[in-house]
């Protein structure tokens, strides 16, 4: 058996979670997407960053031996669906070192941006790949042909692994004229002519200026992103002010708490600024902003009305998102494990899900116990959210065990968990029975949110889906999987290459 056969079973075998209950191994697809689209990088209450990690390296270098071509369809739906970028980006730099041409025509629609380039790099150089070969140089390359002079302010800080410059004297790209050869000379730390490059030409003032009329005067006419101007000089309120207007509205999200404690708020109309853009229900959409995000800064922010203002914004993020027919009933983990963004990030979800339900659905919270958490259609997500707390062990048959007793008919069952059970019932018993007793063509969607590699449910199960972290599109996802769409593995699967202009030229 090869190596890559032995890292999965592909759903055959039974296997135990983190507290040795039974669970089940899932397809090989599958387990891939799970690590993917959830953060195997960080901390989670049941496994540590280095254990993640090795089993992060295994499990990508057997997807890239025994289906590269899923590999890089993943790859690329994690990155611009799932919104990843860790975990998309190690994945790339194994597909590099084993099919070069697969790996060339992914590359653009996984490094999208230059601190993707940055972290790419990074991981090559841990992987002792060294600059990667003439295949990733080419592509490196090709993306510097990208660079701009916003570009050039944005991300060419220096001690966070590659610099747009490290990354030019790697790749060696060729200018395509004087403009473009001042600033490669530029980020290469080399004398330029700044009178070609306008916008660098005004941050190199910015640096010397003293005065905040000509520093407001430099940041306006040269168009300066935030991020070169707050590592150039220490923003008064006012460039604060300044800055706050030029900011995307993600950064300014992140930024309400900087801003408030600036005072910039002060002025009634800073405030009615942001509170407009951040209830601006396209300009989200567009933005693309995940609802805890939202949440996030609700922690940070103690301004009365930028709270309030939030509260309206995590309402807004999801009223694009398609209904979903039919009964549901909505289960919470809210077990000792769940404890912290997990909770938080669930909690929203799950009563985003209850209103767009329309009162169509039963919102219960479990750990070992199961209660109705009696959620409000006009009462703010963030608020009911804050009121959800973490508490006990974890039995996911409890919620289907009380669907049972009550006669609750419903047409989909949606679990979000970290799946880590360690008394009762298993889920999968209960579910059979409920279906045996009650419905037997009731849907289970499993919202897993940690990168634990085990199921609740054996692969055969058809009429169950598994959802593998968080993104804006998970209920869109969940719409379609009502009305009959694939598994999540089956529709990446069902990708065409050449659709996403992305096929292996040795194919």
């Amino acid at each position: 058996m090869s190596h890559a056969k032995k890292l999965f079973t592909n759903g055959i075998a039974t296997t135990t979670n983190k507290e040795g209950f039974v669970a089940y191994n899932r397809s090989i697809e599958e387990e891939y997407l799970q690590l993917l689209l959830t953060n195997t990088f960080s901390n989670t209450f049941y496994a540590n960053t280095q254990e993640l990690l090795a089993q992060a390296q295994s499990i990508h270098q057997g997807m890239v031996e025994l289906n590269p071509e899923f590999m890089a369809k993943a790859l690329i739906y994690a990155r611009n669906e799932g919104f990843m970028r860790l975990q998309p980006l190690y994945g790339l730099a194994v597909l590099s070192g084993a099919h070069p041409n697969l790996f060339a025509a992914v590359f653009p629609q996984v490094v999208r941006i230059p601190s993707d380039l940055a972290d790419f790099l990074t991981i090559l150089r841990a992987m002792r790949r060294g600059q990667g070969g003439r295949a990733v140089k080419r592509q490196v390359a090709h993306f510097l042909g990208q660079t701009s002079e916003y570009w050039a302010l944005k991300y060419n800080g220096r001690g966070r692994g590659f610099s747009l410059g490290d990354a030019i004297a790697t790749a060696h790209p060729k200018p395509v004229n004087l403009q473009q050869q001042a600033l490669y000379r530029y980020l290469r730390g080399q004398k330029s002519n700044l009178a070609l490059l306008p916008q660098i030409e005004a941050l190199e003032k910015l640096k010397k200026a003293t005065d905040d009329n000509e520093r407001i005067r430099l940041i306006q006419e040269g168009k300066l992103p935030y991020e070169a101007v707050t590592s150039a000089i220490s923003p008064t309120r006012g460039i604060w002010q300044t800055l706050m207007k030029e900011m995307p509205a993600f950064a300014l999200l992140r930024h309400l708490n900087t801003l408030d404690r600036h005072g910039v708020f002060s002025r009634k109309k800073n405030l009615k600024y942001v509170q407009k853009r951040l209830t601006d229900a396209q300009a989200l959409r567009k933005a693309r902003i995940l609802p805890f995000r939202f949440a996030k800064a609700f922690t940070e922010v103690n301004h009365p009305d930028l709270r309030d203002t939030l509260r309206k914004a995590v309402d807004l993020s999801f009223d694009n998102l398609p209904d979903l027919p039919g009964r549901t009933a909505i289960f919470l983990d809210i077990s000792g494990s769940m404890t912290g963004e997990y909770l938080q990030t669930g909690s929203i979800f799950a009563l985003a899900l209850y209103k767009k339900t329309d009162g169509s659905s039963l919102f219960w919270l479990f750990d070992t116990l199961v209660e109705d958490a009696r959620p409000s259609r006009r009462d703010s997500i963030m608020s009911q959210a804050e009121r959800i707390h973490a508490r006990g062990g974890t039995d996911t048959g409890a919620p289907v065990r009380r669907l049972i007793e009550t006669g609750e008919k419903v047409d989909q069952i949606i679990m979000i968990t970290d799946e880590q059970q360690n008394v009762g019932s298993p889920f999968y018993r209960e579910l059979l029975e409920y279906r045996r007793q009650i419905n037997p063509h009731a849907k289970a969607f499993i919202v897993d949110i940690a990168p634990y590699q085990s199921a609740m449910v054996p692969p055969e199960d058809t009429n169950t889906f598994y959802i593998y972290g968080w993104s804006d599109t998970v209920l869109s996802f969940i719409a379609q999987s009502v009305q009959g769409y694939e598994g999540m593995a089956r529709h990446v699967e069902s990708l065409e290459l050449e659709d996403a202009g992305f096929r292996d030229a040795e194919a």
